[in-house]
């Protein structure tokens, strides 16, 4: 019937994602927190996976999860995590991040390695690992946090254009090996997207971090991204949403960006 909000296994349309077990990483903060509480709310039984115990234990807390602590740079981490793990039915991989917006001519080759470790590496790592739990669900879901930087390059971004287009390739092989088998695997790559710490990270102070945001009037937030990964990821399971782009509506591509005065009042 038109209109009816589909059912994922065991769930229900209030909450879909009951009975399924999902695994986000990079849930400290950020969209991966967004999407932490937002899965917890459609009925997932959620697993948080951060490095931050501290920041992870009391989000935890307040949506109702587990929280394990998770470094998926190293090896001995993800082992444990995944052997403390009796399910896992959905894989949101967000862990990642820019570190510097050097030119090529400028790269620093150890920015460059931190960036393709957490973004790439790590990425593969935590998945190879929880990949066996996943098809053995039955109706397993990857869901890869990419980037807009995954599909489309930009000066000044190549350190992490570089690993967002590795995210990208690695989700459409994934996909590729995986076909026959009862796992779905999707990228979502946002845009523009205002979180607390992603832009500071990556251009190394709170001045800085803000020009990349001024003038916009409203940039996409942690939970845009969050809404949409909840809605792919509760589509019947013969759906597979490929590639999700989302960007703000100011954002018409990586550069050409509406930015107006601070005392524009044009409607938005």
């Amino acid at each position: 019937m038109s209109g009816v909000p589909p059912l994922t296994r065991s769930g229900s349309p209030e909450q879909p994602g009951r009975g399924r077990t999902a695994v986000v990483t990079g849930a400290s903060s950020g969209i991966g927190a967004a999407t932490a509480a937002r899965l917890a709310a459609d009925g997932f039984d959620v697993v948080l996976g951060a490095r931050r115990i501290d920041r992870l234990t009391e989000l935890a807390g307040s949506i109702g999860a587990r929280a394990l602590p998770l470094d998926i740079t190293d090896a001995a981490s993800v082992e444990a995590f995944a052997a403390a793990l009796d399910r896992v039915d959905v894989l949101v991989n967000n862990a990642g991040g820019a570190f510097d917006a050097n030119a090529v001519a400028d790269a620093d080759l150890d920015s460059w390695a931190r960036t393709y470790e957490v973004n790439v590496l790590g990425t593969v790592r935590l998945t190879k690992a929880l990949l066996p739990a996943l098809v053995a669900s039955g109706a397993g879901d990857v869901m890869f946090v990419g980037s807009t930087a995954g599909l489309i390059s930009y000066e000044g971004g190549a350190s992490y254009t570089a690993a967002k287009h590795g995210v990208h390739t690695l989700a459409e092989t994934l996909r590729l090996e995986l076909c026959g088998q009862p796992v779905r695997v999707m990228e979502v790559a946002p845009g523009m997207v205002r979180t607390e710490e992603f832009s500071l990270n990556r251009m190394g102070s709170a001045d800085a971090a803000d020009a990349v945001y001024r003038g916009v009037r409203e940039p996409l937030v942690a939970e845009d991204v969050a809404d949409c990964i909840a809605w792919a990821l509760t589509r019947p399971h013969h759906v597979n949403v490929d590639l999700m782009v989302i960007r703000p509506r100011a954002q018409a591509a990586q550069h050409k960006v509406d930015r107006r005065p601070p005392d524009d009042t044009a409607a938005r």
